[in-house]
């Protein structure tokens, strides 16, 4: 199988747009990128790890859907994550959402992180309706400085967390099957 015979849909961003513009198509492309990763891979496919590490494609996905609902649905609107995510007890686990995946099936998984994503653009969406656009500040604040984050900055940390995930998807699908590409 090559690149090419997953069926994802992924386009460059474009070369020339405004700021939001360019943002959001560098974050869908990411998005698309995980998805092209894990795309046609059975549940024992998405729980295979490469060692030394116990990481997963499977993993990956429900991780990057628990990043999406903390980002957007709880520190940029304030509200509660997405289930399953907004009953986890993190102190019992703070890698539930990655040691859990295995117990998901790969249509609950993709489910999942499409439902997740959905909800992130609806926030993004919102906000970028919104007056302030890219410097509308979240409900939320860091828990160190007090300071509230920016939207521009949670999708720049976004595209940032997807970057350095594909990349472990690059390896982890290889090792899982072959496949390669950018």
């Amino acid at each position: 199988m090559t690149p090419r015979d997953l069926a994802v849909d992924r386009s460059d961003p474009p070369l020339q747009a405004d700021e939001a513009t360019t943002l959001r198509t560098f974050l869908d492309y990411h998005r698309d990128t995980l998805r092209w990763k894990t795309a046609s891979l059975d549940a024992a496919q998405l729980a295979t790890p490469l060692a030394p590490s116990d990481m997963t494609l499977g993993g990956l996905l429900k991780h990057l859907a628990y990043v999406e609902s903390n980002w957007f649905s709880a520190v940029m609107t304030g509200g509660d994550e997405l289930a399953p995510f907004d009953t986890v007890d993190w102190s019992a686990d703070r890698d539930w959402d990655w040691h859990s995946a295995a117990d998901d099936s790969p249509a609950e998984l993709r489910i999942l992180f499409d439902r997740a994503v959905a909800a992130s653009d609806q926030v993004i969406d919102g906000a970028l309706a919104s007056d302030d656009g890219l410097d509308l500040l979240s409900v939320r604040t860091d828990g160190r400085t007090g300071e509230a984050f920016t939207l521009r900055w949670v999708l720049v940390h976004m595209i940032e967390e997807y970057a350095r995930h594909n990349g472990h998807a690059d390896l982890l699908r290889e090792a899982v099957d072959g496949l390669t590409g950018e």
